[in-house]
Formats: structure tokens, C-alpha cells, sequence
């Protein structure tokens, strides 16, 4: 399960200077009033010093030295060929000969969709169809530019561009609910973040893809009504259900194998891999050298990574590398898995902390690249010239992030200079790259710089927002670190009100996630419930609330410990923490200690049902957004990495469900109905046993939305209804 962030992406900030000096609404805080302005979809080019962004219907190319326009790609308004009104995505050939063009998108699940693809040439500028066969999935060019595959209705089809766009199908079993050829299934697309499962040789002549056969996988069936924006008029007369596939825990997943196909002589071979009957295949990636095939490998218990090198005409496949933990492998691993020549970098937190290591495709270790005293967060890419790798890491606390470089040699750089949080898009020379600053009180400021970290030129500082935010009744942001009475130091962030007054005491809320691997608190602009600048706290600030955040045991950035204690045992340490929060905040002067709330959304709203229930009674109320109530409800891949299987834990019979008796607080929960990622199951099963244990609550259920709940009016009315419930419910004296 991935963290769910609740902003409603929008770039609102008109009308700002009109409630000068006065307090935020609600609805002023979720139209995105500290939205900053951000650059959005670069894309760096193979020259090095320029990159590409879409701008209304044209293609314009940027200089990485300067941020000024050099040149246009591409204008919808000159193009010869199929009239196209626009484009919502644009990818390149790997030569830049030629630009897919996606239009009329229509999301599937949380990465997949279809849509309808357009081929602009350049040199001829000219756009025409990909396929006039129905919308495709995933199209991908391959290396020469001169083909592109993509999936339909689960099958892959070939599209010759140099032979008059001619069309072949290579798969013929594709079936929904079935087979999926070259596209992951629900539980692989959802917990292993990818949504294809094909890839080109280097060479162009071989395909690869991972094929699942679901047959065997328990159907889950969602009811769907006619609802509102959108409609759905087919379900006027009658509801109609969706049915899909989904693995929980312990049950059966997908069948998977690996298969190639020569794309001159039309065989089809199936790979030797010596996979477990109940294995993964999370990755495939063919490397630089021609039929040469890497495919990555997980055991059912995500404790055993492996990977293989196998040639994509013999099949036969060779383990190179073999990556064990006690608990289990994380994901970065093979998510940032990158290969360049005869080599390739592996991103292990074997050593405690996550770090880089430098291979060879022969699975050699060379070197370890990076021995920082804090996590490596993201890996950037390599100067294979300077051997030189770039990367984010913690600076100084699990709180800050900055860029890095260094060298085989082991000569370490810090590239950005502002202390808070840093990302970086590097130039495909590495030679330049936009850095992305912010902390807790300051919006974003995007830079360009060279490969060295001087700054080249600011091109957004976000000066009107800061104007802005200056004319407001802004709260007060802080960092903060406590020690719980168990002796853990954990980090927290906390809002006050504009006038916040010391001898006064004030009511909290507090939100968190609070799941493995992920961190709610971070000195960067982008915190809060609602997306960037607390904006809903700032609203719960001007209602006299305080707002606060606790990162507890089992969240990311501090190192493999303090990550992995929580293993088979979900929900324990976390809820324990989160209590010890509210005691520790309840022993501050300011604070009233009998009126503290919690809130959280999705494995957030797990833990608030959890720490409500932890039994020392300390908070007020409670608000659980699409909670996962027991882990026997959750999909194979996310539960099991944490719990292994309920045959083998019984950490799964402490659950939010079993703790029923012991919940201490008034309770909303709040679920969408057609939440295909935490099925309303769980809050339906677990408001069961509320009302078995007569323990009142309250609910609020939304028609047709999925685990994000939005759509027409439906974000603002759970924020209005989540608002209300916690200031109904906390005392307010000082206001």
C-alpha cells in the first residue's frame, strides 16, 4: 500500500491579498491556496544541455545552462497529417526521430490506463494513428525508434512504423481476468509501482514480457451505481458490480514466467527461470548488450531478491546476484535498479543504511559507491566518463534531504546548499540539473546548476506566494524531537495558530501515516493532511487548534532498525508511538491534555483505529480515512512483506477488528465504495463489531469513489465532514 496523498493538485492562488490579515476557510485550504509554482514535466534530452516541457500544444526545448527557450519540438497548430485538438503526454523515441503523442486517457487502476496514441515524425512533421484498432496500454518504442509495442485487451501487438505502420499481433490468449501478457495485474501493479511488463532488445529484434496467468486468483466484486460526476448511466435501472482479481493474504497470486519473442523468425520461447511456484517477478530489463535479458526475482516472503542474467534466444538464465534479509528487501532494490554498459547499480540497505553499490553484470561487486552516515534516498544516474554517481541522501537528519555525487574513488560532494529538502532532475550528460528547494516555512525555489552544485539560474521563487503568505494569518511551523518512556527519540512537526499565546492551552490533532518505509515529516514545504504549506492545518489552526505530526517506529529515513522493527507485527510499536505523542504533548503547558485527536487515511486510519485502541485512553476522537481494519483483508504482495502469511503469523489476530473492546474516543470512519485498493469490507466488518461490542460511531460512506475519494464535490465534503466532526468534538475556549 502505497501512502495516499490527499492534495487536490491545483495551482489556486488567486483572490490570495483579498482576505488580508484574516483567518483561512476550509474551503480557501483545500482549493490550494500554498500551492507553489513548480516546473513540471521535464524532460532532459539526448543532447545533455537541453530539456524538453509541453506548453498548451506545442513541444518547447529548454537550456539546462540558461532555463531560456532555444527551440520548438513540436506545434500541433503546423503538423501535417491527423488534426489532433492536443495531447495530455508525450513520449520520445530513444533517437528523438519520433514523439508518441497519448491522448483520451481513461485510468484503469493507480499507474495503468488506455488511451489513444499518435506517432509525430519529425523530421516530416507529420502525426498519424498508432493503431486503428481501439485504444492500446504502454506503448513503447523501440531502441531505433523504428517500432513500437503495446498492449491491447492483454495482448501485445507490434507496430512496424517504417513498413506503413503495419500491425502484428504476438500474443493471442490475453483475457481479462485470465492472462495478461506484457501489463502486471492488480496486486503487481499496485505494491511493485510498475505498469509495464515488456521490454525491447538492445538490438530491436527480441521482445521480453512477464506473463500472468490469474485464473486461479480470488475474484473480488465491488458494486457500482449511477452516482454523480461522474455518471454512470448504464447503472441507472440496476447497480452492476465489478469484478476483478484480487490475492489477499495467503491466498493464491498470479502464475508468472518470463517469454521472448523473435521478432523476424515469430518464435516464442519461455525462459528457464528457476522461479518458486509462489514466486514474483517484480522487473525485466534488457541491458546494453543484444539478447542479454536481467530479470529480478522475489521468494513469496520478499526475504530473497534475485537476479538473472539470461539470453533471450537459448533461455537460459544465470543468477548473477542473490540479495537476502531476515525481514525483507525493499523495494528500492529493484525499483531503482539501473544498468549501464557492462554494469549496473543496486541500491541495499544490507549495511543498515541504504546505500549504493557498484556491480558488474557478471555479478562482480566492485565497490561500494556511497557510505554516507544516513540513508541514500534516490539514485539519479552516472557519468560513465568521470565515474561519478548522483544521488539524494539524508543531510544531518531523517528530516533533510540533499544532493550528492561521488566517485569510485570515494571523493563525496554536497551539490545543494539550502538546508531542508532537496530533488534533482539531472541532464542526460549529468553535466547540469534542476534542484527543487524547500523547507517547512519556505514554498519552493527551483534553481539550474552545473554537476559541480553552482547555481546557473533561479527559475521560480515563488516571490508572490511568499508575499502573499505574509498578508495572512499564517500559522507557526516547527520541527520538533521528544524521547517516548520507552527511550525512542522520534520526529515530529507542529503548527500553532497565528496568535498562539503560550498561557493559553489549546486542543490537537494529530495526523499521521505511520506506515513502513514512509515519512510524514520532513522540513520541506509539502506537509499536512491536504498537500503543500499545511494549508488544512492552517484552517484547524484559525479554529484554535494545534496541529501535530509523529513519525513513530517503523517509518523510513532511519536506517534498516529503526524501519524493520515492526516486522510481523504491524500496528504495535506504531500505535504505542503515537500514544506516547499525546502523552508527551499533553505534558506541554500549552496543551490541553483532554482533548487531543487523531486522524489518519489508509494505513494512517489503520493506526488511528490501532493507537485508539492501544488502551490508555488518551485520545478524544478519532477520524479513519479507508482504514485497512485486519491484514487478512489486504492484498498478498504489501501485507506479506511485512507479516508473511496468516499461516505462519499470528501478528495478524492483533488487528484494529480484535482491539474493538478497548477503543477509548468518539470515532468517524469514512470509506469510499468503490475502493479497489482497501475494499470498504474492512470498514464494514469492523463497524460490525462496533455495533456487536456497543461501541457507537460514526460513519460517512461516498458512492462510486476509489481510496483517493475525490471527484465533483465529493473532496470537499469529506474535509468539511472530517472538520466539523473534530471541532465538535474537541473543547474550544479560545475562540
Amino acid at each position: 500500500m502505497k501512502k495516499i496523498f490527499v492534495a487536490i493538485v491545483s495551482l489556486l492562488m488567486v483572490g490570495t491579498a483579498a482576505w488580508a490579515g484574516k483567518d483561512i476557510d476550509l474551503k480557501t485550504a483545500m482549493g490550494g491556496v500554498f500551492y507553489a509554482e513548480q516546473l513540471y514535466g521535464v524532460r532532459p534530452l539526448n543532447d545533455g544541455v537541453t530539456y524538453a516541457r509541453a506548453r498548451g500544444n506545442k513541444i518547447v526545448r529548454y537550456s539546462f545552462k540558461t532555463g531560456e527557450e532555444v527551440g520548438t519540438i513540436l506545434d500541433l497548430s503546423t503538423a501535417k497529417g491527423t488534426k489532433l485538438q492536443g495531447f495530455s503526454d508525450y513520449t520520445f523515441a530513444p533517437d528523438e526521430s519520433r514523439i508518441l503523442l497519448q491522448t483520451n486517457p481513461k485510468a484503469i487502476y493507480r499507474h495503468s490506463k488506455k488511451a489513444e496514441y499518435y506517432v509525430y515524425t519529425v523530421a516530416n512533421n507529420t502525426v498519424e494513428p498508432l493503431s486503428k484498432g481501439g485504444p492500446q496500454q504502454e506503448p513503447l518504442f523501440s531502441p531505433d525508434g523504428n517500432q513500437v509495442a503495446f498492449v491491447r485487451d492483454n495482448n501485445l501487438f507490434l507496430v512496424k512504423l517504417l513498413f506503413g505502420n503495419s500491425e502484428s499481433q504476438i500474443t493471442e490468449d490475453g483475457k481479462f481476468n485470465y492472462v495478461l501478457n506484457g501489463i502486471p495485474d492488480w496486486v503487481y501493479e499496485e505494491e511493485f509501482s510498475y505498469s509495464r511488463a515488456f521490454d525491447f532488445s538492445a538490438d530491436g529484434k527480441m521482445l521480453a514480457w512477464v506473463r500472468f496467468d490469474e485464473s486461479e486468483v480470488p475474484m473480488y466484486e465491488m458494486q457500482m451505481f449511477k452516482g454523480l460526476s461522474p455518471e454512470l448511466k448504464d447503472n441507472d435501472a440496476y447497480p452492476h458490480d465489478y469484478c476483478y482479481k484480487y490475492p489477499v493474504a495467503g491466498e493464491q497470486n498470479s502464475k508468472v514466467k518470463v517469454l521472448t519473442y523473435d521478432i523476424k523468425s515469430h518464435v516464442t520461447r519461455q525462459m528457464a527461470l528457476p522461479l518458486d511456484s509462489d514466486g514474483y517477478i517484480p522487473r525485466i530489463k534488457f541491458t546494453d548488450t543484444p539478447d542479454q535479458l536481467a530479470i529480478v526475482t522475489l521468494n513469496r516472503h520478499q526475504s530473497r531478491m534475485s537476479i538473472y542474467m539470461g539470453d533471450a534466444r537459448s533461455t537460459v538464465c544465470k543468477l548473477i546476484l542473490s540479495e537476502t534479509d531476515d525481514c525483507y528487501v525493499k523495494e528500492k532494490a529493484y525499483e531503482n535498479l539501473q544498468f549501464f554498459g557492462n554494469n549496473f547499480v543496486l541500491q541495499s540497505d544490507r549495511s543498515g543504511q541504504s546505500q549504493l553499490y557498484w556491480y558488474s553484470t557478471t555479478g562482480q561487486l566492485i565497490r561500494q559507491i556511497t557510505n554516507q552516515p544516513m540513508e541514500v534516498c534516490d539514485f539519479y544516474g552516472t557519468d560513465p566518463e568521470r565515474k561519478t554517481f548522483y544521488y539524494s541522501a539524508k543531510d544531518g537528519s531523517p528530516t533533510r534531504t540533499a544532493i550528492f555525487a561521488s566517485d569510485l574513488s570515494g571523493k563525496t560532494r554536497k551539490l545543494s546548499t539550502e538546508t531542508g529538502s532537496n530533488a534533482a532532475t539531472f541532464s542526460k550528460s549529468m553535466k547540469y540539473f534542476v534542484n527543487v528547494y524547500s523547507n517547512i516555512n519556505t514554498p519552493q525555489i527551483t534553481t539550474l546548476r552545473d554537476n559541480g552544485g553552482k547555481v546557473l539560474k533561479t527559475l521560480l521563487d515563488n516571490k508572490k506566494l511568499r508575499e502573499n503568505i505574509a498578508t495572512i494569518n499564517m500559522p507557526r511551523k516547527e520541527l520538533f524531537t521528544f524521547q517516548t518512556s520507552e527511550g525512542v527519540q522520534l520526529n515530529g512537526w507542529m503548527v500553532k495558530p497565528a496568535d498562539f499565546d503560550p498561557s493559553k492551552q489549546y486542543p490537537v490533532v494529530m495526523y499521521q501515516y505511520s506506515g513502513p518505509g514512509s515519512q510524514s515529516v520532513s522540513d520541506s514545504w509539502n506537509i499536512g493532511g491536504s498537500g503543500a504549506g499545511a494549508a488544512y492545518e492552517a484552517y484547524l489552526c484559525s479554529q484554535g487548534i494545534i496541529c501535530v505530526a509523529v513519525d513513530g517506529r517503523g517509518t523510513g529515513g532511519r536506517g534498516r532498525d529503526f524501519e524493520k522493527c515492526t516486522y510481523l507485527h504491524l500496528g504495535q510499536k506504531e500505535s504505542k508511538d503515537q500514544v506516547e505523542a499525546a502523552i508527551w504533548l499533553g505534558q506541554q503547558p500549552y496543551i490541553d491534555k483532554d482533548n487531543i485527536a487523531i486522524w489518519g487515511w489508509s494505513y494512517g486510519g489503520f493506526n488511528t483505529l490501532m493507537s485508539m485502541s492501544e488502551g490508555r485512553g488518551v485520545f478524544k476522537c478519532g477520524v479513519a480515512v479507508a482504514p485497512p481494519t485486519s491484514w487478512r483483508y489486504y492484498d498478498s504482495v504489501y501485507t506479506e512483506r511485512y507479516m508473511r502469511t496468516p499461516q505462519e503469523n499470528s501478528g495478524y489476530d492483533d488487528n484494529a477488528i480484535s482491539r474493538v473492546g478497548n477503543l477509548h474516543g468518539n470515532l468517524l470512519i469514512c470509506h469510499g465504495l468503490a475502493d479497489d485498493n482497501v475494499h470498504v469490507r474492512n470498514t464494514y466488518e469492523y463497524t460490525e463489531a462496533l455495533v456487536q461490542g456497543d461501541k457507537q460511531f460514526e460513519m460517512q460512506l461516498y458512492t462510486n469513489r476509489n481510496h483517493s475519494i475525490y471527484g465533483g464535490n465529493t473532496r470537499m465534503h469529506l474535509f468539511t465532514r472530517i472538520s466539523d466532526f473534530l471541532i465538535r468534538n474537541l473543547k474550544n475556549n479560545n475562540r
